[in-house]
């Protein structure tokens, strides 16, 4: 498999942090790590990352996973297409399949075995390549959709002819991108 450019750790155990990176070594160019929620706006802004682990409990003391369902929810905004696997020593299906509902692609127990670690990262980092082959190519659709229709003073024939589209065709594609 090739290697991965970059994977992002944000729990509040350095350990953590340290036993990923040490089972990823064969596979990823680097990871990334934060300690909290609150530095992942920063790191995400600087670095294009193939997936995120996300810790679900950062204060002490605390099991019910809301703080990873509002960085979840954050690194989603952020970029849509980045897949987030979620990390907790205290697993419930409830905040599973709740995770799973709110945009996660999977969910991995802390302790986990490192094959389990490894497989979840690459099917995440596979999900996140074909979401963003997916998006590009549907901004260049759309872009050439719109160019054509600001070339032809948005005359639908003439803009599908341009763009080797019947006409059923041009509107089914304007649907799809909002026009």
């Amino acid at each position: 498999m090739e290697r991965l450019n970059a994977i992002l750790v944000i729990d509040d155990k350095p350990e953590v942090h340290q036993a990923v990176a040490l089972a990823l070594e064969p596979w990823v160019e680097r990871v990334e790590s934060a300690a909290s929620p609150e530095a992942v706006p920063a790191l995400m802004a600087s670095t294009r990352f193939d997936c995120a682990l996300l810790d679900m409990n950062f204060a002490a003391g605390e099991r019910s996973g809301r703080e990873g369902m509002t960085a979840l929810d954050a690194i989603k905004a952020a970029d849509p297409a980045l897949a987030v696997i979620l990390m907790t020593a205290y697993g419930a299906v409830s905040l599973a399949v709740e995770s799973l509902k709110r945009g996660a692609d999977d969910f991995l127990l802390k302790p986990w075995r490192n094959e389990a670690l490894v497989a979840a990262v690459r099917e995440a980092a596979g999900r996140t390549g074909a979401a963003r082959a997916g998006t590009s190519l549907d901004a260049l659709e759309r872009s050439a959709i719109a160019g054509a229709l600001d070339r032809h003073d948005g005359n639908i024939a003439r803009a599908a002819a341009a763009l080797g589209l019947s006409r059923p065709a041009l509107y089914r594609r304007m649907a799809k991108h909002g026009f």
